[in-house]
């Protein structure tokens, strides 16, 4: 072998380490500053789960950068953004007459539109919440909010435990996941108008529940 070719194997060489360095750097977050930008509120939460045990909270959250932090998007498809955009304004909709059936939808269109975007869809709920916290750390607990509340109502909670106010709250906090990964302009107004109509669909739901219960109590 010449020595020109070993000098060239040693620089391509070279060039193969520092780029897997720098790509090492942008993926793997620096001590606990750097998982507190990354992850946002998740950062909190996990700190708290852990008793404020910073160091375990740091440990499980480098662990889902090492797993998840390589993930690469995929793009959305105009046609697959309007359908996605169509399925969530009907689950608002809904809510008007259906607070709970809206709320299992919000979450089933969450998934779904997940998996299109390219995370992993066999692991289930935790791997996926996991997944989307290290890309969305600011919004991802709306999918887990709304999971809880989808969860609660199997389990045997009906719709007055749980809380008109509990499922409206979730849905408007699973909206900006769900905006982020639809890819929706945060200009657009399509936020505030959506928020409006789950507000505005809850108050719709608990008056007229307060309605029938005055009338039960009056024929009682």
């Amino acid at each position: 072998m010449s020595t020109g070719m070993i000098i060239v194997l040693i620089v391509v060489g070279l060039v193969v380490v520092i780029a897997a360095g720098v790509f090492a750097a942008r993926t793997t977050p620096r001590g606990g500053r750097g998982l507190k930008r990354r992850f946002g509120p998740e950062y909190e939460r996990v700190v708290a789960r852990h008793d404020g045990d910073t160091k375990a909270a740091e440990q499980e959250l480098t662990e889902r950068v090492r797993r998840h932090g390589s993930l690469r998007m995929h793009d959305l498809q105009p046609a697959a953004r309007e359908r996605y955009l169509a399925r969530w304004t009907s689950a608002q909709e809904r809510f008007v007459e259906s607070p709970a059936e809206a709320v299992a939808e919000a979450e089933l269109l969450l998934a779904d539109l997940a998996k299109e975007r390219g995370f992993p869809d066999g692991g289930g709920f935790e791997e996926r919440l996991e997944a989307l916290s290290v890309h969305h750390g600011a919004h991802v607990h709306g999918y887990r909010r709304v999971h809880r509340a989808v969860n609660a109502r199997a389990g045997g909670a009906d719709e007055s435990r749980a809380g008109t106010e509990e499922l409206r709250a979730s849905m408007v906090e699973a909206r900006a996941l769900f905006e982020d990964l639809v890819g929706v302009d945060g200009h657009s107004g399509r936020r505030t108008t959506g928020t409006d109509k789950v507000t505005d669909g809850a108050a719709t739901h608990d008056k007229r529940t307060s309605t029938l219960k005055g009338r039960l109590a009056k024929e009682s």
